[in-house]
């Protein structure tokens, strides 16, 4: 076995859920079950080559998740874990999957996620837990706002304040990606064209944040199959190889922190890209994290793609959609194509397998797509995963 994770497996099966504002009568369970089978036959494997799980119960905190997807599939695998990366957990999984395929631990890791919300538009809660920690203790009562919108407006004023890194300039990333999600028929706003002014006029959701700039709760699955890149001959498809990664872990609060601007994936993506033996440079299409369109500003800069407090500037000197010269989240991102909770963060990993794949189709990058940045991030700047993705072991 390899000395490295670096080309020693690959992710051979993809399957997916179009997101919707809601999903009724339908559970995580349910959903996962769905795209996980797609993601398996799309692999042409059957569920008896399931031999390694990797599984996640998104933001529902289900215990015991392995053990009760594992008997609802009819599937029992001879190792299996968890990920607690949360919006990170694409990015990750395809890590610990790789890992696992490497070690001899499974042969073939079938890794997902899921989202269920009702038609009120809430996510369905997990049983209720108490836990005191320092955020509910000094954070919560405080503000900011419910959710993480009030989190990452501190992050955009304070980048805007530093940088002049206005709402005309990040509003340019939603529209690049609203256009990609115009060519993809599985994007929940496929058919929803957006311009400069839409975003800026906007109601602000969290001040500077308007409500074109924030990713849409939606219901949803993602799911893929990782294996040994020695067994992914003669299979279905091309296969995408894993040819580095890592995750950067920061802090759990923003609040406890020096610069909010800086995130962890400065670190992740170093390590990755030493791993792969590539830099920013030789990257084709990126795949990056878009929870909304600060966190994209902040992940080019802190992984190489410019200096700090020029992404602003960076974004409105390049064309981001699938036919520009820095293709940018080509499905739309999960500010368009939707944010089913954490499998948002999987459509990134499963997309950039897709353009690897050249099956893109209205949204395919008519340029080489031999080696793809991906990105997760979890919490508000917690955690943050970077990935490279390729066509061949030995680019």
């Amino acid at each position: 076995m390899p000395d490295t994770l670096r080309g020693a497996a690959v992710i051979v099966g993809i399957g997916e859920l179009k997101p919707e504002r809601s999903r009724p009568g339908r559970d995580v369970m349910s959903l996962l079950t769905e795209a996980a089978y797609r993601a398996i036959q799309d692999a042409g494997l059957t569920k008896e080559d399931i031999d390694g799980f990797v599984m996640d119960a998104g933001m529902e905190g289900a215990s015991g998740f392995n053990t009760t997807m594992a008997e609802h599939m009819g599937i029992y695998p001879t190792f299996a874990t968890g990920c607690d990366a949360q919006g990170a957990a694409g990015v990750t999984m395809a890590l610990q999957a790789a890992a696992y395929v490497n070690a001899g631990l499974a042969e073939y890791v079938l890794c997902g996620m899921a989202a269920a919300i009702d038609t009120g538009g809430r996510r369905r809660p997990a049983a209720p837990t108490r836990t005191e920690t320092s955020g509910s203790e000094f954070v919560v009562p405080f503000g900011p706002t419910v959710g993480a919108n009030g989190n990452y407006a501190m992050i955009a004023r304070r980048h805007e304040e530093l940088y002049g890194t206005t709402v005309e300039k990040r509003a340019k990333i939603a529209v690049d990606l609203r256009y990609n999600a115009n060519h993809n028929p599985m994007a929940i706003f496929h058919d929803t064209p957006i311009t400069i002014a839409d975003v800026v006029n906007s109601r602000i959701v969290a001040d500077p944040l308007h409500l074109l700039e924030c990713v849409m709760p939606c219901a949803g699955a993602c799911a893929f199959v990782v294996t040994r890149a020695d067994l992914a001959h003669g299979m279905r498809h091309k296969p995408a190889y894993i040819l580095g990664g890592a995750l950067g872990i920061s802090r759990n609060n923003l609040q406890y922190v020096g610069e909010i601007t800086v995130s962890p994936v400065g670190r992740a993506a170093r390590k990755a890209f030493a791993m792969a033996g590539y830099g920013p440079n030789d990257v084709q299409v990126m795949e990056i994290y878009d929870s909304f369109t600060i966190t994209v500003i902040c992940e080019l800069e802190d992984s190489g793609f410019c200096n700090k407090g020029e992404g602003g500037d960076w974004i409105q000197a390049h064309d981001l959609t699938f036919t520009g010269d820095k293709p940018l989240n080509t499905h739309g991102g999960q500010l368009s194509y939707g944010q089913a909770s954490t499998a948002g963060g999987c459509a990134q990993v499963t997309e950039a397998v897709r353009q690897i794949r050249r099956d893109g189709g209205e949204h395919q990058v008519p340029g080489p797509t031999d080696l793809i940045y991906v990105t997760g991030s979890g919490g508000s700047f917690s955690q943050q995963g970077a990935l490279l993705l390729g066509s061949d072991a030995t680019l």
